[in-house]
């Protein structure tokens, strides 16, 4: 069974940086599409950026040029790491394994960027 678990969310400033990751249980196998979505309150959830097997990378305009994303498919790990963070960045942060198009999320993390 895949599971996935989120950590590094917290409270900062404005301006100020996170990095998130996201530890699977299983391996990250080739064909695995990897990304991070959120979820603001009242609010559908959304992209924030992906990575594919091929390491082809995907960015909501909205983060473009402040979040980068990564993986380690030896560690089953994945990252995010965001800087310049606004408040409009506050939201629950969900990792997301696509493996042949089923999708598998983790139980979410919380980022608070305070003005």
């Amino acid at each position: 069974q895949v599971q996935l678990v989120e950590s590094g969310g917290g409270l900062v400033q404005a301006g100020g940086s996170l990095r998130l990751s996201c530890a699977a249980s299983v391996d990250i196998i080739g064909n695995d599409h990897m990304g991070w979505y959120r979820q603001a309150p009242g609010k559908q959830r959304e992209l924030v950026a992906i990575i594919t097997s091929g390491g082809i990378t995907n960015y909501a305009d909205s983060v473009k040029g402040r979040f980068t994303i990564s993986r380690d498919n030896a560690k089953k790990v994945v990252n995010l790491q965001m800087n310049s963070l606004k408040p409009e960045d506050t939201a629950v942060y969900y990792c997301n394994l696509n493996r042949f198009g089923y999708l598998y999320w983790g139980q979410g993390t919380q980022v608070t960027v305070s003005s």
